[in-house]
């Protein structure tokens, strides 16, 4: 065979080999836009002052307006898992876990009340240019979402369209003993450093069902994770002994400006945030109502999901 021909065949084969690398290249790229195209999955979002970042997680599946959950007090994305999905056959929902609970940062600091979480909540609103918005919080997370409501950040107008608060903290209250003992320094070093975060967890949960059957060692063990680490151990005593922030009667004083449509769901056995809450709040804003979930404690979502889906898709959908 003449060099000629030689070089003719390697200069082919290398052609060929070039258009596989392109191709496949290029197979590549269209597979990588077509999942960077798809949001839904977990993520972490990198919040906050740059010199003191926060990385909180979340899950997002879904698509249609969005509506973002915020969970409660020791709480996590993984109190909306019977939920979730369901709304997000019509929306984009996104779960996040805040700031020291979850898979989320837990900085050995004191910002944990609800204005610092709404600070970093209110970023991820912005960077994600979330409009037509509905926003649910439970318990502490409601407090969350009343603040949000309230901020008169420019770059918030507009935003949100709809509240969900459910068995939320709204106004100053007695709190049970778990939470005064997490207020007391000393205690609440010993009790959580001391007790096994299981044993903790359980009780909480008593503290949180009507029907104790329900809970099992799954939930148990998802919800004392965070407690096995010295920093969830920091972050749920320093948000414990701020679950009632300062100031909150002078912002409760601000409800009535509240103009977003609003569902106030409540459990009809709450024993951590009593259902005189629920009626305060349903006569002070301005554009609410207010349902009652049977056979259910602090938590409806995990208690009676099925009722709290239902009435959460039932006001999306009015």
């Amino acid at each position: 065979m003449k060099a000629t021909d030689l070089a003719a065949m390697a200069a082919t084969s290398l052609r060929g080999v070039l258009g596989l690398v392109a191709a496949t290249l290029c197979a590549l790229a269209l597979g990588a836009h077509a999942a960077n195209s798809d949001d839904e999955g977990p993520g972490f979002a990198r919040l906050g002052p740059p010199e003191a970042p926060v990385k909180l997680f979340y899950e997002e599946k879904g698509r249609g307006s969005p509506v973002l959950l915020v969970h409660g007090f020791g709480a996590s994305t993984y109190t909306w898992r019977n939920i979730a999905p369901g709304l997000a056959e019509n929306h984009r929902v996104i779960a996040v876990d805040l700031k020291g609970f979850g898979q989320s940062d837990k900085p050995f600091d004191e910002r944990y009340s609800v204005f610092d979480q709404a600070e970093l909540l209110k970023q991820l609103i912005i960077d994600n240019n979330l409009r037509d918005l509905t926003l649910v919080g439970h318990s502490y997370g409601g407090g969350v979402v009343l603040v949000l409501a309230l901020d008169e950040d420019p770059r918030l107008t507009g935003r949100i369209s709809k509240l969900v608060l459910l068995d939320t903290i709204a106004y100053p209250q007695d709190v049970p003993v778990f939470f005064r003992i997490l207020d007391t320094p000393f205690l609440s070093h010993v009790g959580v450093r001391m007790v096994p975060p299981s044993v903790q967890t359980r009780i909480a949960l008593r503290i949180a069902y009507l029907d104790n059957s329900k809970i099992d060692d799954e939930e148990v063990e998802m919800y004392a994770a965070p407690l096995r680490t010295a920093a969830g151990k920091h972050a749920i005593i320093h948000s414990a002994r701020q679950i009632i922030p300062e100031g909150l009667e002078e912002l409760s004083e601000r409800y009535r400006s509240i103009a977003a449509p609003t569902l106030i769901a409540w459990c009809d056995h709450d024993r951590i945030v009593p259902l005189d809450v629920g009626l305060k709040l349903r006569r002070t804003l301005p554009d609410a109502e207010l349902k009652i979930i049977e056979g259910c404690g602090h938590m409806p979502q995990e208690e009676q999901p099925e009722a709290t889906l239902d009435l959460i898709q039932g006001f999306l959908n009015d």
